[in-house]
């Protein structure tokens, strides 16, 4: 339906996320990382996710799965990165970030295989 939508505020241990659209075809997500915290070091299922950095400075690391574990990938402001499912990655701030996303819509698909804020495992659908 055409019109105003309604936007989602998610607190989260390590900032919170703006949900500024939800289809069945994807999601927009603004996510505020503070400075000093992280994402678990995680991977999807299914989702499919594009990741800009719109402000601040992260430690971006990806998994290749060629035996060196996490990488960090240098990512400033105005770059993307994409993680299609399976592929591992966590962001840290260095200082406070602003990160969009677009994603197709599978909120849940979650897979945490090490977080610092107790969350380890995979998340509820």
């Amino acid at each position: 339906m055409d019109g105003k939508t309604n936007v989602k505020f998610v607190p989260k241990p390590w900032g919170h996320e703006v949900i500024w659209a939800h289809t069945a075809q994807y999601v927009g997500k603004v996510l505020h990382i503070t400075a000093g915290h992280a994402l678990s070091v995680q991977y999807h299922n299914e989702k499919d996710e594009t990741i800009h950095l719109l402000r601040g400075e992260m430690i971006y690391r990806v998994d290749f799965k060629d035996g060196r574990g996490l990488v960090e990938v240098p990512l400033g402001v105005g770059e993307s990165y994409r993680n299609t499912p399976g592929h591992i990655h966590q962001m840290e701030a260095v200082t406070d970030c602003d990160v969009l996303e677009a994603s197709t819509p599978h909120l849940d698909d979650v897979v945490r295989l090490t977080d610092r804020y107790g969350r380890e495992g995979t998340s509820a659908p």
